[in-house]
């Protein structure tokens, strides 16, 4: 894997169905390296700390193929790195080959998977479209969030070298639709068991799951 275009913005007002909406969504490529620290990267700030950043989702990668298919669909606008609100646009494999707890070196930094992007309504303030929420999440080209496990100096052009992968994990792709599943099937309920079970998984995806125990094939309280 590669690291094409670090993007970094930080929080702008802009007009949204006659609100002023404070976003940090709007990311622009940097043309040099940065620090990637615990949080973000330096010049990049999240507007609302209540369901963006932390240190589980210091970093939003999205996958460089996804905008081929993104310009297919969107033929009204240029798309260029930054357009979806990543951090990291890397070229790599899809979400069905990356797994929630996978370990990767980015310059001196590293890194580990912890969990999809599930898109709010600042994605469609993003593209001026109400329906980019829901076309977004059923296409199934989420990207993938990262904490920070060792803080370094990154920038486009570094390779993303494989440390470790999470033998006993699930995928992002399997992680988003099992989040967005109306039921289970005893496969799907053996696969949450075992996303449970990763270290990695953030805890808010875990109460989610540990939420619905008639999912998991547990009787109701």
């Amino acid at each position: 894997m590669k690291l094409i275009s670090v993007n970094c913005g930080l929080p702008k007002e802009v007009l949204w169905h006659g609100q002023i909406v404070t976003t940090s969504i709007y990311k622009e490529p940097v043309d040099r390296r940065i620090a990637l620290r615990t949080l973000n990267l330096d010049g990049d700030r999240q507007s609302d700390l209540t369901v963006h950043g932390g240190k589980d989702k210091a970093v939003y990668c999205y996958q460089l193929s996804h905008y081929d298919y993104w310009k297919a669909e969107i033929r009204d606008r240029a798309l260029l790195p930054g357009a979806f609100g990543e951090n990291f646009t890397i070229d790599g494999p899809g979400e069905d080959s990356i797994h929630i707890g996978d370990r990767f070196a980015i310059g001196s930094a590293e890194v580990v998977v912890t969990q999809p992007r599930l898109p709010c309504y600042k994605l469609g303030i993003r593209f001026e479209s109400d329906d980019m929420i829901k076309r977004f999440l059923e296409s199934g080209r989420t990207g993938f969030y990262l904490a920070v496990t060792r803080e370094g100096e990154v920038g486009a052009g570094d390779e993303i070298q494989t440390l470790s992968l999470d033998p006993h994990s699930v995928s992002v792709s399997d992680i988003t639709r099992l989040y967005v599943a109306k039921k289970y099937d005893a496969r799907d309920a053996a696969m949450v068991r075992q996303a449970l079970e990763v270290e990695a998984l953030t805890e808010s995806w875990k109460e989610y799951f540990l939420e619905k125990p008639t999912r998991l094939g547990a009787p109701r309280a």
